[in-house]
């Protein structure tokens, strides 16, 4: 009953928000990741967008006026991820808080011998457990240029990843991706970038992916959509994993037939 009066709503939203491509080409087009993008795959991108936008409580702090174009870039970016999976997979999600800059976190972590060390730290976006996104738009709009850095996209990849309670770098899988290879194929990945970061080498993804299975897979979900051509040559079964998950083949989208 419920998921009935959720796709009512939902129809009843698109029913009064226009999806046209004229609407949305301006944030569109400021978006070079959404390239290779067409036909019904775009109708349909941009009608989540559109959900997305119109359902989470976007709140804009420190003076930030939140226009909708801003709301338009980050709902279509936010909705990349699940354009063949659904938004029931951003059901935990209900708000967005929106800095005009970076802003500073308090963060709390244990080290190997259980203590606890408090610090603060700038940061461009961050997920929370009761389902809220906090984004600073300087950072949204500074990697636009589909550079491989994308904090909304990693963000929402930290949701996707706790659907099932936990945040540990391994989402809800479809029946059709074997958990145990997963994790294995996974772990490997993981080993060799942290060998690889902690040995100094220059990656072209981002260093970050080694503090963490959780971060990795945040970091490498960024990689499948604006890196694929380096995810898919340097970890090709991370790739197959997320282009499963994902039911997208992101690579084919930047490679000429």
């Amino acid at each position: 009953m419920l998921g009935m009066l959720k796709n009512w709503r939902r129809r009843r939203l698109l029913e009064s928000t226009d999806t046209s491509e004229a609407a949305w080409l301006d944030a569109w087009q400021r978006l070079p990741v959404l390239d290779g993008i067409t036909g019904d795959d775009a109708k349909r991108l941009r009608e989540l967008a559109a959900i997305f936008v119109a359902e989470k409580n976007f709140e804009a702090i420190e003076g930030l006026s939140l226009t909708p174009l801003m709301k338009q870039v980050i709902g279509l970016q936010a909705c990349l991820p699940i354009l063949n999976l659904g938004l029931d997979w951003y059901d935990r999600l209900g708000s967005l808080v929106v800095y005009p800059e970076v802003f500073v976190s308090e963060v709390s972590e244990h080290d190997e011998f259980g203590v606890v060390h408090d610090y603060h730290e700038e940061r461009g976006g961050e997920a929370w457990e009761h389902g809220t996104l906090v984004l600073a738009w300087s950072e949204i709009e500074a990697h636009l240029d589909f550079d491989g850095h994308n904090v909304v996209i990693h963000e929402v990849a930290h949701t996707l990843d706790s659907a099932d309670g936990q945040t540990n770098g391994r989402p809800p899988l479809p029946p059709d991706i074997e958990p145990q290879r997963w994790q294995d194929d996974f772990l490997a990945a993981y080993d060799d970038f942290v060998a690889r970061v902690d040995a100094g080498e220059d990656t072209e993804i981002d260093p970050y992916a080694a503090e963490s299975p959780a971060e990795f897979f945040a970091v490498f979900t960024e990689a499948f959509f604006e890196l694929p051509d380096v995810l898919s040559a340097e970890y090709p079964a991370v790739y197959e994993h997320l282009s499963r998950f994902f039911k997208q083949d992101t690579l084919s989208r930047f490679t000429p037939a």
